[in-house]
Order: C-alpha cells, then sequence, then structure tokens
C-alpha cells in the first residue's frame, strides 16, 4: 500500500517531470518523450491524486496547460485560456463521457445529445483575434494563460485571411453578420508532403549535408517554422491552419457548435471536412473507425478524433475543469509500431543512482519519425521481454521520439536473462536493489559522477533553488572542467571565471552570478529540497521546514535521530527485519512531522549520518543561509480541526480551499474517518458525504464554509 510519504514524494517527482516534457514540447519544440508515455504520466498523476487528495499540490499538472512562453517573441496575456482537452483511449471512455455530461446536465437516458466530431491535428495551436473582421493580433497556446505574440508570423500563411469575408450566405441565403471581436482558434500545421520536401531542401541548401537541420516530424516543423524571429523564415515555410474553435467574441452567429464552425468556414478560414455532427456516442466511435482507417492517407499527421458537445448552452452548464473543457474529449489512437533490431542496450544513472536501461536500436521510422532509442524502463522489464541485443524487437510510438518496446520476436527462454550490471558504469561501485523495489540503485552517492551532475542540475532547477540561467548544459560544463563539483561550488563562481572561459560575456556572465547571489538566502524548505535527499520530496520538505521553522531546529531533531539509530541494539531473539522495522519507526517518532514516516525518517537519517554528505551540507552552509519559514495561520472556529473538501465547489478550486483551511489553523483530509470533525459538500458528493452522515460528522455547503472564512478575517 502507498503510503502518504511515498505518495507526496512520487507527485514532486510527477509535477516536476510533466512541466519539464511540457517545456520541451510547447516551449522547445524538442519532446523527448512520447505522447503515450506522456499522457501514462498525466494519468498516473490524476489517479494518485484522487488517491490522496490531501496532497493535491498548487503546481499540479491537472489544473496546467503547456508551459509557460519563453524566448525571443513578446508574451500575449489571452483574453479567454487556451485550455488543453481530457483524454479518453477506449470506447468506454467516450461512452463514460457522453455518461457523465448526462448526469450533469440531468437529462434523461432518452434525451438525446448531440455531438461534433472532428480529427484532432497535431500542430501547434494558434488564436487569431479579428475585430471588425480585421487580423489584429495572433497568439500561440503557451501555458494557456499566456502565449507569444506572432501576428507578422502568421500573416504569411496563406489559409488565413487578413479579413474575414463579409460577402458569403448562412444556410438561411442571408448575409453572415461578422462579430465586432471574434478569436479564431485552431491548428498551425504542415502538411506530410510539404514537411518532406522542406527536409530535402534543407538537405540539398546544406553546405555540409553531415549537418544539415532535419525536423523530426511535421509537428516540430511547424512549431519551429512558426515561432521564427524572422517572419521571412515563416513565409518560406509551407505552413497551414486549420481553426477548430474560438475564444472571446462580442456576439456569436449560431447556438451550436457545428453551427459556428460553419460560419468560420464562411468567413473564409479553412475547417475540416471530417467535422460532422452525430446523434449519439455510437454515431461519434462509427466516425473515429472511419477516420482511424484514413489516417494515413489524410494530408497531414493526427493522433485522434475530438467530440465536443454541439449545444452551446448545454456548454456553458457543464463549464470547466482547472485545465479542459467538460464538453468536449480527445478520443487518441492507439501506438503506432514497427519492426526494428536492438543493437545494444546502455546504462544511465540518474540523480538517486538509479539504473534505467536505454535501448539502441537500429533506426527505424515509426508513424513519419526516425527513432533510435527506446526506454526499457528495468531489468524486470528486460526479464519480461527477454531481450538481448541482436534480437528482432517491435517498438511502438503514439506522437513522438522515444518509443518503448512491446514484444520480441527472438525470444528464447533458454538463454536466461541479459546480465543486467552488479556495478554502476560510471563509477564502479556496486549496483544494488533493495527488497522490494524493481530499480538497481549506485552506492557511490556522490562519489559518482553520473549521480553529481544529476545532483547538481536538481540542486539548481526550478523546484528546488530556481538559479536562473544554470541549466543542465552549464551545469555538465562546469563539471566536466572541474569548476563545479559540489553544490558550494556553484556560489564560488566569480564573473572574472566565466569570463575567462568560451561564449560568455560581460552580460551572460553578470546576469548568472546575480541569479546565484539571489539564492543565497533560500527558504527552509526549498534548501531542503534541493538537497536531493531520497523520498524527501517538495510536500515533505515543506511539512518538515512547518514543524521545524529553522534549520537548526530541524537539524538538531536529525542528529538526534542518527544519534539514536547508531545507539540501536537488537532485542534478544529479534530477526534483523523486525530490527529494521521497529528502528525506522522508532527515526520517525524522534524526527515527529506529519507525513513522515519510518521510511523518509530512515533516508534522512542515511544522507546525514554519510561523512560525504555531512561535509557537502557544511560546505554549501558556509555559502548560503536557508531562512526561517513562518506558516501563519488565524484562529477560528476550525482551528485544530480536520475537514474534507467533497464534491464539486463552485466558487474556488481544492487547493484554494485547502489553502483557506490551512490558513484557518485546520487540517486537511482526502477521506472520511472517525477523526474527521467537518465535511465541506458540493454539488455531486457521493461516498464521502454517505459516510459522513453515517458516523455524525458535522456536514456544511460551500456557501457555509465561505461564512467561516469571512468571519475569520
Amino acid at each position: 500500500m502507498t503510503t502518504d510519504s511515498e505518495a507526496a514524494e512520487r507527485l514532486a517527482f510527477l509535477a516536476a517531470e510533466i512541466a519539464r516534457h511540457n517545456a520541451l514540447y510547447h516551449g522547445e519544440d524538442a519532446p523527448e518523450i512520447s505522447d503515450a508515455d506522456y499522457d501514462a504520466l498525466v494519468r498516473e498523476n490524476i489517479a494518485l491524486e484522487a488517491q490522496f487528495p490531501q496532497l493535491v499540490r498548487p503546481d499540479s499538472p491537472s489544473s496546467l496547460v503547456g508551459s509557460a512562453p519563453a524566448g525571443h517573441l513578446a508574451k500575449v496575456t489571452h483574453a479567454m485560456p487556451m485550455l488543453s482537452l481530457d483524454n479518453a483511449f477506449a470506447d468506454e471512455d467516450v461512452s463514460e463521457f457522453v455518461s457523465r455530461v448526462r448526469r450533469y446536465l440531468s437529462l434523461t437516458p432518452d434525451e438525446p445529445i448531440a455531438l461534433t466530431a472532428e480529427p484532432k491535428i497535431d500542430g501547434l495551436s494558434c488564436s487569431l483575434r479579428y475585430e471588425q473582421g480585421v487580423l489584429v493580433l495572433a497568439a500561440t497556446r503557451g501555458d494557456g494563460a499566456v502565449g507569444e505574440d506572432v501576428t507578422a508570423n502568421v500573416r504569411t500563411i496563406e489559409d488565413i485571411p487578413q479579413t474575414l469575408s463579409r460577402s458569403s450566405l448562412d444556410t438561411n441565403g442571408e448575409t453572415d453578420e461578422i462579430p465586432g471581436v471574434f478569436e479564431i482558434r485552431g491548428e498551425v500545421y504542415m502538411a506530410k508532403e510539404d514537411f518532406a520536401a522542406l527536409n530535402a531542401r534543407l538537405l540539398e541548401e546544406a553546405d555540409d549535408p553531415s549537418k544539415a537541420r532535419q525536423f523530426a516530424n511535421p509537428r516540430n516543423a511547424a512549431a519551429g517554422s512558426l515561432r521564427q524571429k524572422d517572419p521571412a523564415i515563416t513565409a518560406s515555410r509551407p505552413l497551414r491552419f486549420l481553426a477548430h474553435g474560438w475564444g472571446e467574441t462580442s456576439a456569436l452567429p449560431a447556438e451550436t457548435q457545428k453551427g459556428v464552425m460553419d460560419a468560420i468556414a464562411r468567413w473564409g478560414v479553412s475547417v475540416s471536412d471530417d467535422l460532422v455532427r452525430v446523434g449519439d456516442d455510437g454515431q461519434a466511435l462509427a466516425h473515429y473507425r472511419g477516420i482511424e482507417a484514413r489516417r494515413a492517407d489524410l494530408p497531414f499527421d493526427i493522433d485522434g478524433v475530438v467530440y465536443k458537445i454541439d449545444r452551446l448552452d448545454w456548454q456553458k452548464r457543464l463549464g470547466f475543469v482547472a485545465r479542459a473543457p467538460r464538453w468536449a474529449i480527445a478520443h487518441k489512437f492507439p501506438a503506432e509500431k514497427a519492426q526494428t533490431i536492438l543493437r545494444g542496450i546502455d546504462i544511465q544513472v540518474g540523480r538517486t543512482g538509479k539504473l534505467t536501461p536505454v535501448a539502441r536500436l537500429e533506426p527505424v521510422t515509426v508513424g513519419g519519425v526516425v527513432v533510435t532509442n527506446a526506454t526499457l524502463h528495468n531489468a524486470d522489464e528486460i526479464g519480461r521481454l527477454n531481450v538481448w541485443p541482436g534480437d528482432r524487437i517491435v517498438v511502438q510510438r503514439a506522437g513522438d521520439v522515444i518509443p518503448q518496446i512491446v514484444d520480441n520476436l527472438s525470444r528464447d527462454e533458454s538463454r536466461g536473462s541479459w546480465p543486467f550490471p552488479q556495478v554502476c558504469p560510471q563509477c564502479g561501485s556496486a549496483a544494488e536493489r533493495e527488497p522490494g523495489e524493481v530499480d538497481y540503485r549506485c552506492t557511490g552517492g556522490l562519489i559518482c559522477p553520473a549521480q553529481r551532475v544529476e545532483r547538481l542540475r536538481h540542486f539548481a532547477s526550478r523546484h528546488a533553488l530556481d538559479i536562473e540561467g544554470l541549466g543542465t548544459v552549464h551545469i555538465e560544463n562546469f563539471f566536466r572542467d572541474g569548476l563545479v563539483r559540489a553544490p558550494a561550488d556553484i556560489f564560488r563562481l566569480t564573473k572574472e571565471i566565466l569570463l575567462g572561459r568560451e561564449r560568455w560575456a560581460e552580460l551572460s556572465a553578470a546576469n548568472l552570478i546575480a541569479a546565484i547571489d539571489a539564492k543565497r538566502r533560500p527558504p527552509l524548505d526549498r534548501f531542503l529540497f534541493a538537497l536531493g535527499i531520497r523520498h524527501v520530496g517538495e510536500v515533505t520538505a515543506r511539512d518538515l521546514a512547518r514543524r521545524y521553522r529553522s534549520w537548526e531546529a530541524l537539524k538538531a531533531a536529525i542528529d538526534a535521530a542518527v544519534a539514536a539509530r547508531a545507539a540501536a541494539i537488537p532485542a534478544v531473539g529479534e530477526s534483523d527485519d523486525k530490527f529494521a522495522a521497529r528502528v525506522a519507526k522508532e527515526l520517525a517518532a524522534i524526527i515527529e512531522t506529519p507525513g513522515v514516516g519510518p521510511e523518509v525518517a530512515l533516508a534522512l537519517v542515511d544522507f546525514f549520518a554519510e561523512p560525504h554528505n555531512q561535509d557537502a551540507v557544511a560546505d554549501l552552509l558556509s555559502q548560503l543561509a536557508p531562512t526561517d519559514v513562518i506558516h501563519e495561520t488565524r484562529a477560528s472556529e476550525v482551528s485544530g480541526k480536520t475537514v474534507v473538501f467533497t464534491g464539486a465547489l463552485e466558487t474556488m478550486s481544492r487547493d484554494e480551499a485547502k489553502a483557506q483551511a490551512e490558513a484557518l489553523g485546520a487540517r486537511t483530509a482526502g477521506s472520511v474517518s472517525a477523526k474527521t470533525d467537518l465535511v465541506v459538500a458540493g454539488p455531486g458528493a457521493g461516498s464521502k458525504l454517505k459516510k459522513a452522515t453515517e458516523l455524525g460528522i458535522q456536514i456544511i455547503d460551500e456557501e457555509d464554509w465561505a461564512r467561516i472564512v469571512a468571519e475569520s478575517r
């Protein structure tokens, strides 16, 4: 069973990993993993949050869209957020979506629900703002709230009219009335044929063909072409546009999704020929099958079909969740597959010493992209597939770059499993697998160069000390040249040192040093998280910081736990396992922090008991000073009580409600038990409300909760 601390650690990892992949995909047009692998991370995050709602983070991926824009283009705040879509991966998911809509709208079982269905193009989302029918602004999605101004670039795309057509007639034979303000939203894309021609031209124009830039797929080509600083480069690229919706409008030309899209088409903006209105989920799935069968023959890449509730008044009633509308869903296609040869298995070493096997493949084209490597996850996965170099394997890809191996066509059980390394390939230290774990880890700790680089990268990362400008490339270069071997060395860098290096100028050197100096007094929770202690994620670091307030107090508690473990001796007849479990439990009691169980306590003790870690932390503290944490609460009628929120909250997000409760001195929980003091129930509350009623727990609605908050100010 997963503990709170394990879930918190995993959620922290997922938040950081999903944010990183969002930035790579949306901001840098350089994804590292497939759509399927990305979707799996998101689904795991959602499932964990559902199981541990008390651990939902403010930066949860379930409330975020895309990635904040970065780079040379001006920023644009969207008048209405450009949201993402929830995903369906099976027919049952689509039927459940329709059933959910029916329940939310309180419709009878026989009342029809019309949907629109259209291909989901794999392009770059873009919003076109027309005022009085004239294009005045074009912006990318960015993080959903803020995008990039690409107006000059968009003006070079032939598919996008500078002025909407006013001469078209609607279905009643009357001239369309174009609203004063109308934002058309859709996808900028590159057709498959144009993509192939562009790569061929880039190869032909290169002075050295071996160094010619080649785009990995049409989506990357479209994104890179649209986000150029020079519109002339965009103009030279064969970009196209298809509309799929709208944002801010001063009026709507119809009362249905299909009606508005028909009007957009009449105004001269391209809309998919495969956009249709269907009567129910059965017809929607039939349309999906038809598009899936023609997928390879379509002129552009698609990765699924999007369904939307047709009636706009129903859309308004359904509303939105944090990152997606309730009235739409994307039905993804199954992953694409291909056969190739496994040429080798490399072992990568991560920040915590985890050894991850990566398959090196004979290059193969899967879904229009040439891939050369795949994830093998861990030693157990290698054993399950029984893969050895030289085997013919089946790889699967659902969108981008790194696929996974799903079958081995050369399986031979008689030869046994490929010998997973028992030593770290980077430092030669033993690689061990703890009982109950699937991963092997290097025991070298900070003497392992791979771990040291990853720990340094983690230390400077956004969720740790957040040292702006100190990215992976700089860290690897500084480490390689001996300038930064431990976190404290980062603070010993000077402008003079940087200026003595290639490609560093006065301004860039000054900016990095200023960014480093700005982090010499980090909050205690960020400092603790930045140390990279196993099992100590952002939430656990925050809990420890709030409990002890200062570094001195926290260190004193940890030192006491270290001393207690050193002095512990087994009882007569006590087994090693029982002794270890008892000691870990005693350590947790010494550290005494909600959410810090035996596993986390033992990880803290293991870290601070190591002499080289002690030296590294002491060295780091000679360069910076963590600031105390002040977690203020107000006296209220819920101070000291445990509060559970359930059902739909209509005036605030769940995170806002929990923050309010904590500010009032209450503790929030994700499940109802005999220890629960108060349940705040919104519309749709189910099993938690029922259990609270059975236990006789006080139940209030959102309005009563708002009164408690207001009276406590």
